[in-house]
């Protein structure tokens, strides 16, 4: 089989053309996408996707980017997806990125010119360990460098535009899907699977080198709301019941040294308040609350509810409305019933030289809900690090590892039809 080779540098001009295009998201805003600036990345892949030849490449009106790559061999092949996100995370600016290359990596601290304060040290990010001689791509300092997810756009992009131009590797009907506002929750939305028309997926959006995750958080979304008795500070006295006191008593009353993201790690869940807002007379938290099992998740939500009962035994005439609502499933759920999707990631790394490591995600990805919505999709490496901050940063030889394997994955799915 023709090996994938970055003769020219295309994959990196690649990703630094994508990444200098501000597509940061935005939770507040109603719409779909939530922010504009995220087509115009969209209109310029579907212009680079339609110069590869692939003739039915599109943007929608939300922001969606569709194309195909047509089959060509003659066995009836499973019709297979790669996915990648186009927004960058609103926890850290985007505009005006500016890569900066780091060629032959010797395991030096990586102090960014824009701002010297930010610093990618070696001790600090173990995976640079295994970056001696690589090219490390940063941003400057002052924003983040979106390779969460362009990374995966860049590698998708140059895997179809390899497979385009070696016709003799052989391969089923390949779909391509780049979505919007992954980065807060909506990623799938809008998305038309009748359109996709895919029977399989994989994002390309995972961190270490190898990595293949087909198990996520299963999580859901709470929200708390204390109604107290409001009452003129002055004539206060035995009438007032402050629902911002009474919130915050809840909020220290829960666990502390575990059941917290900063105490937890591996397959140990949490509840997280991540906003509060209120007034005397009503107060209000948000909360995440996660596990990999809705067994586990649904403890979690108890232990809320009891909390707050607790609390609210000293506060006779204020009430509470305890609102949880689920946001996605552990996909192993959906992906254990369809084992080969897996197995054949796991050739396709190896194929590339890789050790393949299976994984956990203490998060979700778009292929979360994509594999609920009946197109079972696991999620393999990119080869970001360090995402949503300042010292994000990626490999570019990582990143080659992974168009191989996305290249692989084509091949696999063909030979075993």
């Amino acid at each position: 089989m023709t090996m994938y080779q970055n003769f020219d540098k295309s994959l990196e001009r690649r990703f630094i053309r994508y990444a200098k295009i501000d597509t940061q998201s935005d939770p507040e805003s109603p719409t779909c996408p939530s922010t504009e600036k995220q087509k115009k990345l969209g209109i310029l892949l579907v212009k680079e996707l339609l110069a590869l030849g692939l003739t039915d490449a599109e943007i929608d009106d939300n922001g969606y980017v569709y194309a195909t790559i047509p089959a060509n061999t003659d066995k009836p092949v499973p019709v297979i997806c790669f996915c990648s996100h186009m927004d960058t995370s609103p926890d850290c600016s985007g505009e005006n990125v500016v890569p900066i290359i780091h060629s032959n990596y010797q395991g030096e601290d990586l102090i960014l010119p824009d701002d010297r304060s930010i610093i990618i040290k070696l001790l600090e990010h173990k995976d640079l360990q295994h970056q001696i001689g690589h090219d490390i791509i940063t941003a400057s300092g002052t924003t983040l460098l979106g390779a969460d997810n362009k990374a995966g756009i860049a590698e998708i992009m140059e895997a179809a535009a390899f497979l385009v131009k070696n016709p003799d590797i052989q391969h089923g009907v390949i779909k391509i899907l780049f979505t919007p506002d992954e980065e807060i929750g909506r990623g799938v939305d809008k998305v038309d699977l009748n359109k996709l028309s895919a029977d399989f997926a994989y994002t390309i959006d995972g961190e270490t080198l190898g990595s293949i995750e087909d198990e996520t958080f299963s999580a859901d979304g709470a929200t708390l709301t204390i109604n107290g008795v409001s009452s003129h500070p002055g004539f206060a006295k035995g009438k007032m019941e402050s629902a911002i006191k009474i919130l915050a008593e809840v909020l220290v009353a829960l666990p502390k040294d575990k059941l917290t993201p900063e105490t937890t790690s591996g397959k140990e869940g949490f509840i997280h308040p991540v906003g509060v807002k209120g007034q005397v007379e009503q107060a209000e938290a948000q909360f995440i609350i996660r596990d990999f099992t809705d067994e586990k998740l649904a403890e979690h939500e108890n232990l809320l509810k009891e909390t707050v009962e607790n609390v609210m035994k000293n506060y006779p005439n204020s009430t509470y409305n305890l609102n949880i609502a689920a946001q996605y499933r552990n996909m192993k759920q959906v992906l254990d019933q369809h084992p080969k999707i897996i197995e054949y990631g796991i050739e396709a790394i190896e194929r590339a030289g890789v050790k393949a490591k299976k994984q956990s995600i203490r998060g979700g990805t778009d292929g979360s809900r994509l594999s609920f919505m009946g197109l079972p999709c696991p999620n393999i490496f990119a080869g970001e690090h360090a995402f949503h901050s300042k010292q994000e940063w990626v490999s570019v030889q990582d990143m080659e590892k992974a168009v191989q394997t996305i290249i692989n994955i084509a091949c696999i799915w063909e030979e075993n039809s």
